[in-house]
């Protein structure tokens, strides 16, 4: 069975489903669970309920939200997609340092397909796992947010964030 919490963050609520060996399935700005849930792959699906703390989970949120950038990255997500491509741009996507954004074609080159700007930013839309899979780290050629499921509100903030810590 899954959990969920929803944290209160200076970006607004953060809403973590994770699945009993603790990794996150899902991680949103916002408070509507299966909305959050839908965007999972339907193989990681399944009821979730209710708690109060996911334990190691909420405490690197909070290190995060304190300024320990980097206490998000020991924990894991469980990610899955139909294309090899996705899968492997999410594993790359979390190596983006914070403080550190890049471009949609330099992330599409550090995933090794430079021609695949569009695949870049679809792995960035598609994203079920938003600050653990940190996609609000990319930007347009332009160094302009782009999109952010969540808001150029709150990718705003945790862009600021990043780079003030």
């Amino acid at each position: 069975m899954l959990q969920h919490t929803t944290m209160d963050t200076p970006a607004g609520p953060l809403t973590l489903v994770a699945g009993a060996a603790g990794a996150v399935r899902a991680a949103g700005f916002t408070t509507d669970v299966d909305a959050l849930c839908a965007l999972m792959h339907p193989s990681l699906r399944e009821p979730v309920r209710p708690v109060d703390d996911l334990g190691r989970i909420t405490d690197a949120v909070r290190a995060y939200l304190r300024g320990d950038l980097t206490a998000i990255d020991a924990i894991r997500t469980e990610q899955r997609t139909r294309g090899p491509f996705l899968t492997h741009a999410w594993q790359v996507m979390r190596e983006i340092k914070p403080g550190a954004p890049v471009t949609y074609t330099a992330f599409a080159d550090m995933a090794g397909r430079p021609a695949a700007v569009r695949g870049a930013a679809a792995a960035c839309a598609r994203n079920p796992v938003a600050l653990f899979t940190p996609c609000h780290r990319v930007l347009r050629t332009d160094g302009s947010l782009g999109g952010y499921r969540w808001g150029l509100d709150v990718k705003r903030w945790l862009l600021d964030h990043e780079r003030a810590a």
